[in-house]
């Protein structure tokens, strides 16, 4: 008996699984969360990077283990369809720079599947802005990482934490934690720029910059988007057809949470 050649001996191989074996992988991309290192600094408004990439790997099981030669904290696996490295430099602010070279080159990394996540003095609290290339914009781990790679074609995600009002200096600041009556509007930006990671990874920097570059619902607007949510699933019911609702990510603390071990 003749036998086609995509399907196999017993003819159990479907030419969809073939395709699927012979699919390119998407390249490995890298998140970087910039912060300081040690305990003290942790819940630092100038530490959000740090914080939203310990959500990240919290949410999809992944663990940070010392990468010695680069001197950062790393997890490596799978966010959606796409392999991931977690960064967080152990090097300060103003050398984040060392450890993103170091990575990148050991895993060949190109700029342009470097995602960067920092904070910004100059967003209102709660904002975010991701863009696909630019300057520092002032941001001392931004400047680092642009000499060192020699390029500012990689990605950042900037996540506003406002600046202080009075005469507080901005370096002093960011080295603080978040007022209490700013908390929960932080703590909702830093669940959106989990959710912009997201999007990066899996519907690229467009449809990143489309969803997330644009200020927050107000409380009226999350009511009647919730309304309509909730008026979508009584259609449903009265029809009898399924409802399909957005996965929610689990709620995201200022202070970080993923497990962490040295090798």
């Amino acid at each position: 008996m003749k036998t086609d050649p995509l399907s196999g001996p017993t003819g159990e191989q479907t030419n969809d699984a073939i395709l699927e074996e012979r699919a390119p992988l998407a390249p490995l991309a890298m998140i970087v969360g910039l912060g300081n290192p040690g305990s003290e600094y942790a819940s630092h408004r100038h530490n959000v990077g740090f914080q939203i990439v310990d959500s990240i790997a919290e949410s999809h099981g992944l663990s940070f283990t010392r990468h010695k030669k680069a001197r950062a904290r790393v997890a490596e696996g799978r966010i959606g369809e796409r392999r991931v490295v977690l960064a967080k430099p152990q090097t300060f602010m103003n050398l984040s720079g060392r450890a993103v070279l170091r990575l990148s080159r050991e895993r060949e990394i190109p700029p342009e599947c470097i995602l960067v996540v920092c904070d910004d003095l100059d967003l209102p609290l709660g904002r975010l802005r991701i863009r696909p290339k630019g300057g520092s914009g002032g941001h001392k781990g931004l400047r680092s990482i642009i000499e060192l790679l020699d390029s500012q074609d990689f990605s950042r995600l900037r996540v506003g934490i406002d600046r202080p009002t009075g005469t507080l200096d901005p370096a002093e600041y960011v080295l603080q934690p978040f007022d209490e009556k700013d908390a929960a509007l932080a703590t909702d930006a830093l669940e959106r720029a989990a959710q912009a990671i997201e999007t990066w990874l899996a519907d690229g920097i467009v449809a990143a910059m489309d969803r997330f570059n644009r200020p927050p619902p107000t409380a009226d607007e999350a009511a009647d988007e919730q309304g309509s949510t909730a008026d979508t699933v009584e259609e449903h019911a009265d029809t009898g057809e399924p409802t399909l609702l957005p996965l929610s990510s689990a709620p995201l603390q200022l202070a970080p949470g993923s497990q962490e071990k040295s090798t």
